[in-house]
């Protein structure tokens, strides 16, 4: 692990007070069709309408929220697998959605993914060697040929799998194996930031905290940025430094996982913290549950105004007629408290909610 942390990061620090990642203005729209032969289009998914965050270098950025809020789609642009129907993503001051080519290639060499599913993210055709060296395939100059199968038993090693593990397939590992085989062939090109979808989502639960535990190490060990895509919010706390909490394509909140677990503002926020289950009875009789009425809005028809007024019962009129701002940080240095944090609400105030750990 030693050998392949001195060897990660061939790319200047960043410095102090910038960004290694900055998203402004993301949306991306999924066209609506009409007709057979002469498509016309009728109207558009909106599902990310207006993403902004930063992400600090060795940060860890947790984003929340219900399934369908665009999650998903922001870790997809992120990796440049979708193209944002607009705004930037800018990677050291760079914007990478104008990039294509050899360009765009060494930059997603800094920019790598750990998908949900480790049963269908591996092919079941190759090895594990064969998986975890493809990237090398790809860039070449990271690893001479004679130097690979040492790599690849080396990355093996680091997510604590067996080095004679690399001539075995897929089928032969259990889930959390293969997850870690997933994160093995993320770390194979030395990157700066790691995009993880929802990866333990399809896990038991003992072994999602042996891979949550594994991040963590490999965060340490590396210098790595993570921006981590989950809708469990116990686990979102346990490894994030801020927190971003998503609502039909937009940040509605977002601060550190203090600001966010125990002084919420946004009312969709404090809905969903007062559903996260407390195992102490006592501090479970004494919190309010928040129950949302209706149901979420399709992203082919948002409201008005701010999208959540249909299911808050802080709505009034000024609700649907103007789109609550969020302001959102320049730069975030670990250990930063900012006095206050910002929600995309007219209305906001704090509201405890869940009692603290």
């Amino acid at each position: 692990m030693a050998d392949l942390a001195k060897e990660a990061h061939a790319a200047a620090p960043v410095p102090a007070g910038e960004p290694i990642l900055e998203v402004s203005g993301l949306v991306k729209h999924y066209p609506l069709t009409q007709g057979i032969l002469f498509k016309k289009q009728v109207g558009a998914v909106k599902a990310v309408d207006g993403v902004d965050f930063v992400l600090g270098q060795g940060e860890t950025l947790g984003i929340v929220g219900e399934s369908g809020c665009g999650k998903s789609t922001v870790a997809r642009m992120l990796v440049n697998l979708e193209r944002p129907t607009a705004g930037q993503i800018k990677y050291r001051g760079e914007d990478i959605t104008k990039l294509s080519g050899r360009a765009l290639k060494a930059v997603r060499r800094n920019i790598q993914m750990v998908f949900q599913d480790p049963y269908t993210s591996l092919n079941p055709r190759m090895t594990v060697g064969d998986i975890i060296g493809e990237p090398y395939e790809i860039h070449p100059e990271v690893a001479p040929k004679g130097d690979r199968r040492r790599k690849v038993q080396d990355l093996l090693d680091v997510v604590g799998l067996n080095p004679e593990y690399i001539n075995r397939y897929p089928h032969q590992f259990s889930g959390g194996q293969r997850q870690r085989i997933g994160i093995a062939r993320g770390l194979a090109l030395r990157p700066e930031i790691i995009v993880a979808d929802e990866p333990v989502s399809a896990l038991d639960v003992s072994v999602q905290a042996q891979v949550i535990n594994l991040l963590d190490s490999l965060q340490n060990e590396f210098d790595l940025s993570y921006v981590f895509i989950a809708h469990d919010l116990s686990i979102v706390r346990h490894i994030s430094d801020r927190v971003g909490v998503m609502y039909l394509g937009r940040i509605v909140e977002i601060g550190t996982d203090e600001q966010i677990y125990e002084h919420p503002t946004h009312p969709y926020t404090q809905a969903l913290l007062s559903a996260v289950p407390v195992p102490d009875p006592e501090a479970r009789d004494h919190r309010e549950r928040i129950i949302l009425t209706g149901d979420v809005p399709s992203p082919a028809n948002i409201p008005s105004g701010c999208r959540f007024r249909t299911r808050c019962w802080k709505a009034q009129e000024r609700c649907a007629l103007e789109v609550p701002a969020l302001a959102v940080p320049a730069v975030f240095r670990i250990g930063d408290t900012p006095a206050k944090h910002d929600s995309a609400c007219h209305f906001a105030e704090e509201k405890r909610v869940v009692p603290t750990e």
